[in-house]
């Protein structure tokens, strides 16, 4: 624990320990300090070993440096803990397709979606892992069903822009990067995309 979590604890003694151990975590990464959040995730695992917060912690840390091999065994330990997580499922999910374990991380990000199919962001993944896979038409429909719960959700309609001009489908991309930009002016991705459509497609609309 560095001095300002000693002072916490002086100021606050009946405060719980490992909360505030998890509380610097949380702090030092929102600063980019890897190298403290790292030390305080340490301090946590000391004081409980079995605390998936801090298992969950460090992993976000490591998926944030782009370390992925190392996010994936701490976020399977966070699971293991605590196994009807879909936050954790989700950032698992992240961690096996940025491993290029497609099927790993589809069948993870389904496990989200089943353990809370409210939250659009599995599903979001879901179909960026479905276009990496080249199965368009299946991202196509988990897109579709997104747009029922997400409907102002601007990185939808640019990755259903994407995948029609992946097709060559050139005017239905350009609807769906046009209603990104709608939706979100600042979307760069889309922004860009719709400025690499091919200029012939003008004669024609």
């Amino acid at each position: 624990m560095d001095e300002n979590g000693i002072l916490l604890f002086i100021i606050y003694p009946s405060f719980d320990v490992l909360h505030m151990v998890i509380i610097f975590i949380y702090r030092y990464v929102a600063l980019g300090d890897f190298e403290n959040g790292i030390r305080s995730y340490q301090n946590a695992l000391q004081i409980d070993p079995i605390h998936y917060n801090a298992w969950h912690g460090v992993a976000m840390i490591y998926l944030r440096q782009e370390k992925y091999e190392f996010s994936k065994h701490h976020f399977h330990r966070a699971l293991n803990i605590n196994p009807h997580s879909f936050v954790i499922m989700t950032y698992l999910g992240t961690s096996l397709h940025a491993l290029n374990r497609n099927d790993e991380a589809l069948s993870m990000m389904e496990k989200a979606i089943r353990a809370y199919k409210k939250n659009p962001l599995p599903m979001y993944l879901k179909a960026t892992i479905l276009v990496t896979m080249e199965e368009f038409d299946d991202a196509l429909t988990v897109l579709e069903e997104l747009k029922e719960c997400a409907p102002h959700e601007s990185s939808v309609y640019a990755l259903m822009g994407k995948i029609y001009k992946y097709r060559s489908m050139y005017d239905m991309a350009m609807l769906h990067f046009g209603l990104a930009l709608d939706l979100n002016p600042s979307a760069s991705d889309a922004a860009i995309e719709k400025l690499h459509i091919p200029d012939e497609l003008d004669d024609n609309l």
